[in-house]
């Protein structure tokens, strides 16, 4: 079993940034893609940026690109997610999730853990 903690969500202004970070209990993390999805309110979840187990498999969704950045410190068993240039749009609850498969899966269903949540409000 695996327990991910997210944190360092908040409340921030247009054009700031913020750094997710997520914790993960277990010694298997280093073999596990680990990724970011968010949830705006009464809108689907979407992954926002997904990392293979190496690290050097990585993709984002269009709307982020150039403006965030998926890490991983497997010394640290953490992942991060840092958030540069936020804009309104990008306030969401951001989850994120780790999976038994080697590369960057864009499917929910192939990360089995998952953390409670961080809530990033990005003001105008």
């Amino acid at each position: 079993q695996m327990q991910l903690v997210e944190s360092g969500g908040g409340l921030v202004q247009a054009g700031g940034s913020l750094r997710l970070s997520c914790a993960a209990s277990g010694s298997h993390f280093p073999s596990h893609a680990v990724s970011w999805w968010r949830q705006a309110p009464g809108k689907e979840r979407e992954l926002v940026a997904a990392m293979g187990w190496t690290g050097n498999d990585i993709k984002y969704t269009d709307s982020v690109k150039g403006r965030f950045t998926i890490s991983r410190d497997d010394t640290e068993n953490t992942a991060y997610l840092q958030m540069n240039n936020l804009k309104p749009e990008d306030t969401a609850v951001y989850y994120c999730a780790a999976g038994p498969t080697h590369y960057p899966s864009s499917y929910s269903s192939h990360y089995d853990y998952w953390g409670q949540g961080t809530q990033v409000t990005v003001s105008s």
